[in-house]
């Protein structure tokens, strides 16, 4: 595959194939998808994703890449593609995370760079997205049910947690549903966006949907690695509510940001369980105190959702 990969490298940039320097491997992530790195002569660096086409559908990565780079953001740019190899040839964004930024640089001023990035990707095309239906938000809900439950703890739900168990769901799916619909990222955290000059590399947009206007923020606010503390959540949180929602009240934006992070959290633990017994990813299982401790902080945080700690808390 290799000697392939280089050819068709070769060929796209119209060098020789002595001329490309050696194939790099680049820190992948949950997926199926591949990366690796060429340092060209006379040419900038270019990554190359790999994405088995009878395991990967490639076609959304290279609708969102041009959708996101309409509105200024920067995406990595499509140097070229063969789909039916499922080969994508894109601009090098390099290799510094915003996980470093965040951990040796001022909070305020790293959020200050990102959060135009959030406000743009508001105003990104959103015609013929998927939509974030009620349906879909259930079923990443219960992934929590499905995979971390009866994995990770001894405690099933019995027939009336399960009605009560519904009926959070149902709490945190009207919130979500009654904001705002626009472009959602979906795994917009601080290991997929790219220090760059001028403006931060987003990265791994490929599942966006059409979803609530919070969603994005609190997949930042609420990162993997680091736990800020409530005050700068909020004034985060505000900041953001200031330029793309500033009709909604404090207190209601507060709870839409709460219980879509809940949401949300509830399914990464879910999803870290199911990456962990069934793709043999157990690394993952090593995030979840973080995420755990986020949940809890919410069912703390609102009198409406006190009912369901002795439901969720032992089963963190």
């Amino acid at each position: 595959m290799f000697d392939s990969l280089r050819q068709w490298c070769a060929a796209e940039l119209d060098l020789p194939e002595s001329a490309l320097g050696e194939l790099e491997t680049v820190a992948g992530d949950a997926s199926f998808r591949r990366y690796f790195r060429l340092h060209p002569e006379g040419h900038p660096p270019v990554v190359i994703m790999d994405a088995p086409p009878e395991k990967e559908d490639s076609r959304p990565f290279l609708d969102i890449a041009e959708r996101l780079r309409a509105v200024g953001i920067h995406s990595p740019a499509i140097l070229a593609h063969d789909l039916s190899r499922g080969w994508i040839l894109l601009e090098d964004l390099g290799d510094t995370l915003y996980k470093s930024a965040f951990e040796t640089r001022p909070g305020e001023a790293v959020f200050a760079e990102i959060l135009p990035v959030l406000v743009s990707q508001t105003t990104v095309e959103t015609q013929g997205l998927p939509s974030y239906s009620r349906q879909r938000l259930l079923d990443e809900l219960n992934l929590f049910v499905d995979w971390h439950i009866p994995r990770e703890t001894d405690q099933p739900f019995s027939e009336a947690e399960q009605r009560q168990w519904l009926s959070l769901c149902e709490l945190l799916i009207d919130s979500a549903q009654a904001q705002p619909q626009v472009f959602v990222h979906r795994d917009f955290h601080s290991c997929n966006l790219m220090v760059c000059e001028g403006a931060p590399g987003v990265i791994d947009f490929q599942d966006a949907v059409l979803g609530p206007l919070t969603y994005d923020l609190m997949s930042i606010l609420l990162d993997r690695y680091i736990t800020w503390p409530r005050p700068q959540l909020e004034g985060w949180m505000e900041a953001f509510r200031q330029q793309v929602a500033p009709q909604v009240a404090v207190a209601d934006w507060q709870r839409w940001c709460d219980f879509m992070g809940l949401q949300r959290n509830l399914k990464i633990i879910g999803i870290f369980a199911r990456l962990a017994h069934r793709d043999g990813k157990s690394g993952y299982l090593s995030l979840v105190p973080r995420f755990a401790d986020y949940v809890r902080d919410v069912l703390h945080h609102y009198n409406e959702l006190k009912p369901y700690k002795a439901l969720l808390e032992p089963r963190l």
